[in-house]
């Protein structure tokens, strides 16, 4: 799957769990300010399986930091889309999300109380991933920097309650990532560092359907939406990105004090049953 694509179905996963409005199922639910920042937190996650690649979307999108960070995600994971996009990358990328939740730095102050370093990090580095993946900040230098730091500096000041959602918002932004790889027809390595190659009589066209499923090297795949890229992939995340762009905007007006339920109410009204 396109590294926007990606990101498009993070923030859409991110509304749809999160959001307590009649279009989300609300398993885990946030504030306002909560959906809007963390849909693009979970977009920038979405992209970390993909932090294996050197020369992928996100290696320059945070330079230097960013290169550094892809250089060294890519030597621990053994290349692309091997550890990252396994069962045990989602782990590990979790755990250091929590481990980073207890970094924190007290003010001093009563009212700011301890503002939490660990989360707003995560947030820049994420914030930029999410960024350059939908080609918001494109080539620019700054812009990243930018973006990122004003809206982490904000939450932790203003919000830094907000933050305890985060180990969770990499947790689902990795594993959307993997399910949106393995229904393309490169599949994931779910159990890596385990390989499990499928057995000699499925490969070289003896059981076409099952060697779609279960590659040669070990991949799994259901490639429902063909190879990356493919028209099928762009067709289905139309409405996906619409679904994530009307469930951060129901949230800002909800914040802004609009009754977004009267509206929709009116809506439902229109189109009874």
């Amino acid at each position: 799957m396109m590294g926007g694509h990606h990101a498009a179905t993070g923030a859409a996963a991110w509304v749809a769990v999160t959001a307590s409005t009649p279009i989300a199922f609300g398993w885990y639910p946030v504030t306002e300010t909560g959906v809007i920042a963390g849909a693009l937190v979970c977009a920038g996650a979405a992209l970390l399986p993909d932090a294996d690649h050197h020369s992928g979307t996100i290696a320059n999108s945070l330079s230097p930091v960013s290169d550094v960070v892809v250089k060294g995600i890519e030597t621990v994971s053994g290349g692309h889309r091997k550890g990252t996009h396994s069962i045990l990358g989602v782990a590990v990328f979790t755990a250091i999300a929590w481990a980073l939740s207890f970094l924190s730095v007290d003010t001093g102050n009563e009212e700011i109380g301890s503002i939490l370093i660990g989360p707003g990090i995560m947030c820049v580095l994420l914030v930029a991933f999410a960024l350059k993946a939908l080609k918001i900040t494109r080539d620019t230098k700054i812009l990243p920097w930018t973006t990122s730091v004003v809206l982490a500096v904000l939450i932790a000041i203003f919000a830094p309650e907000e933050w305890y959602w985060m180990p969770f918002s990499v947790a689902l932004g990795c594993v959307v990532h993997i399910l949106g790889d393995m229904i393309t027809t490169a599949g994931v390595p779910l159990l890596w560092p385990l390989k499990f190659r499928s057995p000699f009589w499925m490969r070289n066209g003896r059981g076409i359907e099952f060697d779609m499923l279960w590659k040669s090297g070990g991949n799994l795949a259901l490639p429902i939406l063909g190879d990356a890229g493919s028209v099928r992939e762009w067709i289905f995340l139309i409405p996906v990105s619409l679904y994530a762009i009307v469930g951060i905007v129901w949230a800002l007006l909800d914040e802004m004090g609009y009754d977004t339920m009267a509206v929709w109410n009116q809506i439902v009204a229109v189109f009874p049953g």
